[in-house]
């Protein structure tokens, strides 16, 4: 091997999920590329990091991948791997997702405790408490099975198998994703796969992600070798749907979709999806399906490992195959580099306010109160109480703006700022501090809303038309793949949102976001 390689570095959580996902990937790449390097960089995120808060609270879309996306900016990684399921619809300006691998199972599962062996959701006792921390599970669970309690669990997988099995546990059972779950070698713990007829499942569930620089051509190449085409169209589709509601931890938004051959056709696939919305209780429910014709050349396909490959085979062959895998990687597994900063203040994984705003983003930046933070923490209250948009920092705004709801911003998509006078933007400083004329109004909120500069003009707009090659929700559209099956699969997912909103989605949502605000 020629020493003068380039490594190539990629960056992971440093979770055990995380890790083994990190190596499959790696492991594939190396079947095709036998003469790279690859090098592994373990950090931690937001998400990992701040336990004592629910995922809707903490204040921040990229949850579990902004820390990496920020390696990826900065030129320490190469590349980064990422359950899809964390990935926001929008990528932050250079980024874009160069192969989504072939999808393992997306449902959900039931683990149980052992005190509750054989029973399935619809047999627990009354009153058993089942632990998730996806809104969008709690809010089925709630819908379909009332007779159950639902609770908040943190951390990562192993973490909260560990709370389930404690010998004082309070809960019956817990719900994780079926793939995850494999890849670790828990199949013996699913006591229940359950049907998306049940509980539909996260957009991206049970797929993995490679974000790269856009500009890495490079890197692009080897990864278009990855690149699963009938799981980027479904995916693709999710994403779309996602991103024209603007849902993610913060409101209960769920998805299943299919992709099937048509009958006596080679080449058209019939691609199904149904997308719903729930109250938080989920007695609301907005839920509708569509589907299209798409026309998949096979031989567009010829680049897509069709085997699909346990990951656990990526590790020694002596390791069970129904046990969590802790250690003895193959000997030729990447070397690992931890590359994670100590921000914790103190061993429970709780955060200060200040903390919090180092990590929240771009916005807190530009912001005038937040500046003075970084300087003396002494100032930390007056700045605090002297912001004119009182925002509980780090809680509960999902980094977007709390005086424009979901519904104003899909109204105003393309506009630099929102022109309506309805509702709480009356009630934003920025847009009420400036002159009645419309159009000076507009250009002060965009000159001083952190929100607004932020994006260069507003949530609505993202940076997917910043390279050469436009991007899809964040998806690479590499060249063997046709145009028009992009666009087909991206307007579905939007028209399928449409439907929704339509429909009252948007007041559903904005009603749980305030209800996630008012429990702060």
């Amino acid at each position: 091997m020629n020493d003068n390689v380039k490594v190539i570095r990629v960056g992971s959580r440093k979770s055990e999920l995380a890790l083994i996902q990190t190596k499959y990937v790696i492991s594939s790449l190396q079947k095709l590329f036998p003469t790279e390097k690859f090098e592994i960089h373990t950090m931690t995120t937001m998400g990992d990091r701040v336990l004592n808060i629910s995922l809707p609270k903490i204040g921040e879309k990229a949850l579990f991948t902004k820390d990496l996306e920020d390696a990826l900016t900065n030129g320490s990684v190469d590349f980064v791997v990422h359950s899809l399921k964390d990935l926001p619809t929008c990528l932050p300006a250079g980024m874009a997702i160069g192969a989504v691998l072939e999808r393992e199972d997306p449902r959900d599962a039931l683990v149980l405790n052992k005190k509750f062996e054989g029973k399935t959701l619809a047999t627990l006792p009354e009153g058993s408490i089942v632990g998730t921390s996806s809104l969008r599970r709690g809010a089925q669970l709630a819908r379909c099975y009332p007779h159950l309690v639902v609770q908040d669990i943190r951390g990562n997988l192993n973490t909260r198998l560990a709370k389930l099995d404690a010998d004082n546990s309070k809960f019956a059972g817990i719900i994780l994703a079926q793939a995850g779950l494999v890849r670790m070698g828990w199949e013996e713990r699913i006591s229940q796969t359950i049907d998306p007829t049940d509980i539909l499942y996260a957009v991206g569930q049970g797929a993995l992600a490679v974000e790269c620089r856009a500009s890495d051509t490079r890197i692009l190449k080897m990864l278009q070798k990855l690149a699963c085409l009938e799981t980027q169209c479904k995916i693709l589709t999710e994403r779309s749907f996602l991103k024209t509601l603007g849902g993610g931890c913060s409101a209960p938004v769920a998805v299943h979709t299919n992709l099937e051959r048509r009958n006596g056709s080679d080449d058209d696939y019939e691609l199904n999806i149904t997308g719903a919305v729930w109250s938080l209780d989920g007695k609301i429910e907005i839920q509708s399906n569509t589907n299209c014709i798409l026309e998949l050349d096979d031989n567009a396909n010829e680049v897509i490992p069709r085997k699909r490959c346990r990951m656990m085979e990526i590790w020694d062959q002596d390791e069970s195959p129904t046990k969590p895998i802790r250690t003895s990687p193959k000997a030729d597994s990447p070397p690992i580099v931890d590359d994670s900063k100590a921000t914790s203040s103190n061993s429970t994984g709780k955060f200060d306010i200040e903390a919090l705003i180092n990590i929240h983003g771009e916005a807190f930046k530009k912001c005038p109160y937040s500046e003075a933070l970084n300087e003396n923490k002494q100032h930390l209250k007056p700045s605090v109480r002297d912001c004119p948009l009182h925002i509980p920092v780090g809680q509960d705004v999902m980094g977007e703006c709390p005086y424009v709801d979901t519904n104003q911003k899909v109204l105003s998509v393309g506009e630099m700022t929102p022109t309506l006078t309805e509702g709480n933007i009356a009630k934003c400083p920025f847009f009420s501090s400036a002159k009645e004329d419309t159009v000076a109004r507009s250009e002060t909120v965009a000159q001083k809303c952190p929100f607004v500069c932020e994006l260069g003009g507003g949530d609505s707009k993202d940076t997917e038309t910043s390279t050469d090659q436009p991007l899809y929700c964040g998806l690479y559209r590499h060249e063997c793949y046709r145009l028009d099956i992009f666009e087909k699969c991206e307007a579905l997912g939007k028209s399928l949102a449409t439907s929704l909103i339509e429909n009252g989605a948007l007041k559903v949502m904005s009603k749980a976001q305030l209800e996630i605000r008012q429990k702060i």
